[in-house]
């Protein structure tokens, strides 16, 4: 196992953990606003990185069942959201490979 190097995105809006600032996603990679997390309001991205990932497991949140995996920041070890990894109902089938950040723990990097 070697080291690991945070990526370092560029782009207009840059989200970052709140607790240390390591860049996290682009605003570009929002796919919608209209999320609530434990902390409240959220959004779902395309892409994250500078993360570490739990153990998937099931939960039932207010859109129905689903199996994810809470997502830590890899430098502060921070959980700042979590993965979608299988959606039961058919029309949440979008979410699967989507990432989870909530708003209360990001800040704007740049």
């Amino acid at each position: 196992m070697g080291l690991s190097y945070n990526t370092y995105l560029s782009g207009a809006k840059i989200y970052g953990c709140k607790n240390c600032k390591t860049h996290l996603s682009n605003h570009d990679d929002i796919i919608s606003r209209n999320f609530r997390g434990q902390h409240g309001k959220a959004f779902l991205f395309h892409t994250v990185v500078n993360i570490e990932m739990g153990d998937p497991s099931e939960r039932n949140m207010t859109t129905g069942r689903h199996i994810v995996r809470d997502i830590t920041c890899r430098q502060c070890k921070e959980t700042v959201g979590w993965k979608y990894d299988k959606a039961y109902e058919t029309n949440e089938k979008y979410k699967e490979g989507k990432f989870i950040l909530e708003a209360e723990l990001l800040c704007t990097v740049s």
